[in-house]
């Protein structure tokens, strides 16, 4: 492993520190250095606070040494104003010489356009370094911009011979059957909490009536997302209790309710290709990951 590497690996490390709290920003640390030595690192926390360029700067004590430094970060600075202004000209204001970068982003917003303002104001840029590491830590945002679908993780419990629930037929009504302990239903709140969404279906829904939140891990709650098509789910379960934004999706045939910010109604066509309208659809919402 290089030199090059070295940094954009601990980049990597600081990045994972926001799993879960940047959506729908990507996850980014960054490291600067001078003369082999870290003076300043840091990781962008959650959406709309400072990102993680601006936290490395921000922790060099003496700003005299950025101007013979070399900025390590997994993700192509920004170059636009959001809610946040633009990482780029932060770095040529501090007339940092040398910027390396794991990978490029492939948001319009930015897509090269950091890397050319820098070398613009006379920034050696190097793209590339541990590329693959980087496109994978950012998995969801990629596949979000380039796919336009959210990312999707399919997650299921099964015992050691194989099942996953009780018996159901005429004469085995089905019932909420838990084969997790509580060790493991901590990881799987741990996997929510960083995710944007997770989705269910009305079988499991009227059986489990699950809340699908992270009550037992610190973390935010994912988006709910519930296939109802008929809306034979009880208004009165977990799932409608406005605690967590929800998105329903019913049949076009249905009478849809009324839709507010907190529970979201649409209708999409069930004989068509309900995945891809269900991922159309979320990306309008800008949910980049999605539990099933």
């Amino acid at each position: 492993m290089d030199i090059k590497q070295k940094y954009i690996k601990r980049c990597l490390e600081l990045a994972k520190n926001g799993l879960g709290t940047t959506y729908p920003n990507p996850l980014v640390g960054c490291v600067i250095v001078y003369k082999d030595e870290i003076i300043g690192e840091g990781w962008h926390q959650k959406a709309g606070n400072p990102h993680a360029e601006v936290n490395a700067i921000n922790a060099v004590k003496d700003k005299t040494l950025l101007k013979n430094a070399t900025l390590y970060v997994n993700l192509e600075p920004c170059s636009h104003h959001g809610k946040t202004p633009p990482c780029a000209d932060l770095i040529v204001k501090h007339k940092i010489p040398r910027v390396v970068i794991g990978a490029l982003d492939t948001n319009p917003k930015v897509a090269g356009k950091g890397v050319l303002h820098l070398m613009n104001h006379a920034c050696k840029v190097t793209v590339g370094v541990l590329e693959q590491d980087c496109l994978a830590l950012n998995k969801r945002f990629y596949t979000f911009h380039n796919l336009k679908r959210p990312y999707l993780i399919l997650k299921w419990a099964a015992s050691a011979d194989g099942f996953i629930a009780k018996r159901q037929d005429k004469e085995h009504k089905r019932e909420a059957f838990f084969i997790t302990n509580q060790k493991s239903l901590q990881l799987v709140h741990q996997w929510r909490s960083e995710e944007s969404a997770i989705l269910v279906g009305t079988n499991t829904a009227l059986a489990d009536n699950p809340k699908l939140d992270v009550r037992h891990v610190k973390g935010q709650n994912p988006i709910r997302v519930v296939l109802d098509r008929t809306l034979r789910i009880p208004i009165k379960s977990h799932l409608f209790d406005r605690s967590i934004k929800t998105i329903v999706f019913t049949d076009l045939i249905t009478i849809v309710p009324l839709s507010d910010d907190i529970l979201i109604y649409e209708a999409i066509d069930f004989s068509q290709n309900v995945p891809m309208q269900i991922c159309n659809s979320l990306v309008k919402h800008q949910i980049q990951s999605l539990i099933i």
